[in-house]
């Protein structure tokens, strides 16, 4: 009974702050149509970054089947991240991207920035209703602020329900504004880092050449055009098509290529440039087909951009439902994606510097796959708990450029390990 009590009067609180935000005077039997999900995730690479998210979601259906959706996330980065140079068999040292001090990598390990660290918390509303007598309007907005970033978005969908609602055509529309405020300003593309005791005089002077201001931003368009279609009482098929295209800022201000020699040794590192435009297509397609034994949930997306990036993503799920309400779901994604054209592990010293490039290699060709499983229970009431624990390997790949001298002797392309745990309560 403590523990009831304890349920209902969480509910009632988020409930009660749900409605003040909206300047709403529901009374108590309004106020138990709310539904919320709660979650918390922990994601950690092995020696590099880790994330832990909390998210709490509402959403509330009325009588006229108008519904409310509010959700509050928010994320705490931490940890070491890859800064584009490459690998040497003898120790590096580089400047922090504030200009503030330096950090140190040993020789034979990627090179990891170590000051890598942020807070997220991000807003997200939509409101969803009938109109006239077969479409179904969407209208939402999101709002996400980290210490150096700022995101804004709106979005927009209407649905058209043909034969008898087992078909469903829609359209949407999402416009985003993106700032970016990076700790020690912008960087110059290609100029080089500068190197040094931060606390000689001539040091702020040489690292303010290398700036060309203190932010940037971009803008992005979405549109999105689907179909979901009703085979049988057992399947059920979308596809969906979605058009992207963004302008503006889309350089990593803090990852750096290595300038190499003939021998493969870095003599400078120098901040990446990237193109200030870009297209993608993508071709989605899912279904779900309920067996007498479970529920198969199986995706295919296909997306391709005007930087010369292809993708392929396999994603298939497995509800195994019990008798006292509790299951099992095992998942398996499997992703692969080729390199931007821009894209280099290093440069080579005695050649013309690129218009673009950078040797991020998560726009370089890679495959990653992930393998898990989740459980499920209810707890009565409504409300269900479950939880999920995946593994996640990833494996950049050689592009097809030759390593020269030292650079055969050391790991160019490290794999990345990851264990993904999260908790969800339902009520």
């Amino acid at each position: 009974m403590q523990l009831k009590a304890k349920k209902t009067n969480l509910k009632a609180m988020l409930t009660t702050a749900s409605c003040a935000l909206l300047g709403s005077t529901a009374n108590v039997s309004a106020q138990e149509t709310w539904q919320f999900d709660t979650a918390i995730m922990h994601y950690a690479e092995v020696d590099r970054v880790s994330a832990t998210e909390a998210i709490i979601a509402g959403t509330k259906t009325f009588n006229n089947d108008e519904v409310l959706s509010l959700k509050l996330t928010i994320d705490a980065l931490t940890g070491a991240s890859p800064n584009g140079a490459t690998t040497q068999p003898t120790p590096q040292t580089f400047t922090r991207p504030s200009g503030n001090g330096q950090y140190n990598v040993k020789a034979g390990d990627t090179p990891l920035d170590d000051t890598f660290h942020d807070t997220r918390v991000q807003l997200t509303g939509q409101w969803t209703q009938p109109l006239l007598k077969d479409y179904t309007v969407s209208v939402g907005g999101n709002f996400s602020k980290e210490y150096d970033y700022m995101s804004a978005s709106l979005n927009g969908n209407v649905a058209r329900d043909f034969n008898k609602k087992n078909t469903t055509l829609s359209a949407g529309m999402a416009y985003a504004y993106d700032v970016i405020e990076p700790e020690g300003g912008i960087p110059k593309p290609l100029s080089e880092m500068v190197v040094g005791d931060s606390n000689d005089p001539n040091f702020n002077d040489d690292f303010n050449k290398t700036r060309i201001g203190s932010d940037e931003s971009k803008s992005t368009i979405d549109l999105l055009f689907g179909v979901t279609q009703v085979i049988n009482r057992q399947m059920i098929v979308q596809l969906n098509y979605s058009y992207s295209t963004v302008s503006g800022y889309m350089t990593d201000p803090f990852k750096i290529i290595s300038s190499v020699n003939n021998n493969g040794e870095s003599q400078a590192y120098l901040y990446e440039n990237r193109p200030d435009e870009r297209t993608k297509h993508a071709f989605f397609g899912q279904t779900k087909y309920h067996f007498d034994s479970g529920i198969l949930d199986a995706s295919y997306r296909y997306m391709t951009d005007d930087w010369q990036i292809d993708s392929h993503t396999f994603d298939f799920r497995y509800l195994i439902p019990f008798t006292n309400g509790h299951f099992i779901e095992p998942h398996f994604r499997m992703y692969t994606q080729s390199a931007a054209e821009f894209y280099q592990p290093f440069i080579a010293q005695d050649e013309a510097k690129p218009n673009f490039v950078s040797a991020d290699y998560r726009i370089g060709e890679l495959d990653t796959y992930t393998v898990g499983l989740k459980y499920g229970m209810p707890l009565g009431d409504g409300n269900n708990l479950s939880f999920r624990l995946e593994y996640y390997h990833q494996t950049p790949k050689d592009n097809g450029t030759q390593a020269i001298g030292v650079l055969k002797e050391v790991e160019l392309y490290e794999q990345v390990d990851a264990i993904i745990a999260q908790v969800t309560y339902s009520f």
